[in-house]
């Protein structure tokens, strides 16, 4: 599940980590964005529920120093060895140089680069060396973590993947369908003993269609009009499914390009009905080649008319139907 959940303060997050842990979720993986941080929930949760294994999905490579990255992921892995993943990618042009004030220049050598700077450090090596896109002199973590952490790369197309395949531990997906997953895979090359597939999965667990695809399109509005993403799904083949969408944004009409979005697409990459269906939906990623299927709970009618007491009697449901699915 991705973590933080919407409508409940950190404080009081031990709930809902009970709660997953009940329901059967083995894994809780942040984001980072214009929320929380990506380090802090998965803290929380590593006090609080020990057998929950956690990720970053992601923590970009622009907004902190690499020295800073590395100690904040050793500080986790310490906290929680052998159960932390380190999720890194590049970000965004929005969040990286219009939120954070940081030239968004590069983003394919920057990740190799952060990638490499953070394998030797996290091993506990001296780091004095001239990158590509950076420069470190006589970096020694103080306390490197006794289990590093797997690194895993978010990739979109296929020269990141196929740095992922090479170089990370594991690659992360995002926005795309499960009829995607192949096209994706095929791009990592031969995978090393180990290497794990992770997906954030958006799924609004309603039966009011109309509300789900409602925020799918604006989602999808949202994410698929930025250039990285735009290029993927061009890749991925949905040049002629969203170049009205893409046409009416250019153009300005915020309205017209949501509206524009087929309700396949929506579909496809918004996952809702019964939290039966949504799980049935979810198994076809797993069955597609994605280990670790992580969902992005989005708000519904009821949990939003029900509150807290809703969003964790949700959880409930969900997770045993996927625990369900598993068996």
């Amino acid at each position: 599940m991705t973590v933080p959940l919407g409508g409940i303060a950190l404080a009081d997050h031990d709930a809902a980590y009970a709660a997953l842990d009940r329901a059967g979720f083995t894994d809780v993986w942040s984001s980072e964005v214009a929320g929380a941080d990506a380090f802090t929930p998965l803290a929380l949760a590593a006090a609080w529920q020990p057998r929950l294994r956690l990720g970053t999905a992601i923590t970009p490579v622009f907004t902190r120093g690499p020295g800073l990255l590395a100690m904040s992921a050793a500080a986790l892995a310490e906290a929680a060895p052998g159960r932390f993943s380190l999720g890194i990618g590049a970000s965004s042009p929005v969040l990286v140089r219009d939120w954070n004030a940081v030239p968004f220049e590069e983003p394919y050598r920057r990740t190799r680069d952060v990638l490499r700077f953070l394998r030797a450090a996290l091993r506990g090596d001296t780091i004095d060396e001239d990158y590509d896109t950076f420069t470190v002199r006589r970096f020694t973590l103080e306390r490197p973590p006794a289990v590093p952490p797997p690194i895993l790369l978010a990739a979109l197309r296929p020269g990141m993947l196929r740095l992922a395949g090479a170089e990370a531990d594991g690659v992360i997906l995002n926005w795309l369908s499960a009829d995607d997953v192949p096209r994706a895979l095929a791009e990592l090359g031969e995978r090393r003993a180990g290497f794990e597939v992770a997906a954030r999965i958006f799924v609004c667990p309603t039966e009011d269609a109309g509300y789900a695809r409602a925020l799918g399109r604006r989602l999808i509005t949202s994410y698929l009009t930025v250039p990285a993403y735009a290029e993927f799904h061009r890749w991925l083949g949905r040049d002629e499914a969203l170049a009205p969408m893409w046409r009416a944004w250019a153009a300005g009409d915020r309205r017209g390009a949501s509206a524009a979005v087929p309700d396949d697409v929506v579909d496809a990459l918004v996952l809702h009905g019964s939290p039966q269906r949504c799980r049935a939906e979810v198994r076809r990623y797993a069955d597609a080649g994605v280990d670790v299927p992580v969902l992005a709970l989005l708000p519904t009618p009821e949990v939003t008319a029900g509150g807290a007491a809703a969003l964790l009697d949700l959880i409930a449901r969900l997770g045993t139907n996927l625990v369900e699915a598993s068996a």
